[in-house]
C-alpha cells in the first residue's frame, strides 16, 4: 500500500470509531450501563451545556460527569439519544472534531403535565487518541429547540 492509501485507511478506521463512540455515548445514557458511557470519554473532561439548560462549562474528572448524569437519567422512566449526520474533520492525527445532531426523547410519568420532553440540536465534540482509542476530552451541547415538559428534569435550570 501507497503511504497516500496507508493515511485515507487510518482516517477511515478514526473516522469509524469517533462515530462508534458518539453512539456509545447514545446507547450507554439509554440502557443506564454507565461503565459504557464512562468508556466514552478521557480522563478530564470539559462539559458544555449552556445552551438551553442555562449550565456553567465546567472542567470535571470523568468519573464525576458520571456520577452526576447517571441520577438525572436513571430518574427518568426512559430516554432515546439519537445521534446522526456525523461530520468529523481532523486537526491532526491526533485531535478531531464531530458535529453530529441529537435528538434526545426524555419519558417520564408525572404530576406536572406531559410525559416527554424533547431536545432538538446537536453535539461539537472534541476528541482526542489515547492508548485506549479516541475518547471525547469536550462534549458541548447546543439546543436548537425543546418541545413537552421541561418540568421532567426537576431542578435543572432551562
Amino acid at each position: 500500500m501507497s503511504p497516500v492509501d496507508e493515511t485515507r485507511l487510518r482516517q477511515l478506521l478514526d473516522r469509524a470509531e469517533i462515530s462508534d463512540v458518539q453512539l456509545r455515548y447514545a446507547t450507554g445514557t439509554d440502557a443506564r450501563n454507565w461503565e459504557l458511557f464512562r468508556s466514552c470519554f478521557t480522563d478530564d473532561l470539559e462539559v458544555d451545556f449552556s445552551s438551553g439548560f442555562g449550565l456553567p462549562v465546567v472542567r470535571l474528572k470523568a468519573d464525576e460527569w458520571v456520577e452526576n448524569t447517571a441520577p438525572r437519567m436513571s430518574a427518568l422512566k426512559a430516554t432515546q439519544h439519537m445521534i446522526t449526520n456525523h461530520v468529523i474533520t481532523f486537526e491532526d492525527d491526533n485531535h478531531a472534531t464531530c458535529v453530529a445532531y441529537v435528538r434526545a426523547r426524555h419519558h417520564n410519568p408525572n404530576s406536572t403535565g406531559d410525559s416527554d420532553q424533547t431536545v432538538y440540536g446537536f453535539y461539537t465534540n472534541r476528541f482526542e487518541r489515547t492508548s485506549s482509542g479516541w475518547r471525547i476530552a469536550k462534549v458541548k451541547l447546543t439546543v436548537s429547540w425543546m418541545t413537552g415538559n421541561f418540568g421532567l428534569f426537576g431542578g435543572l435550570s432551562r
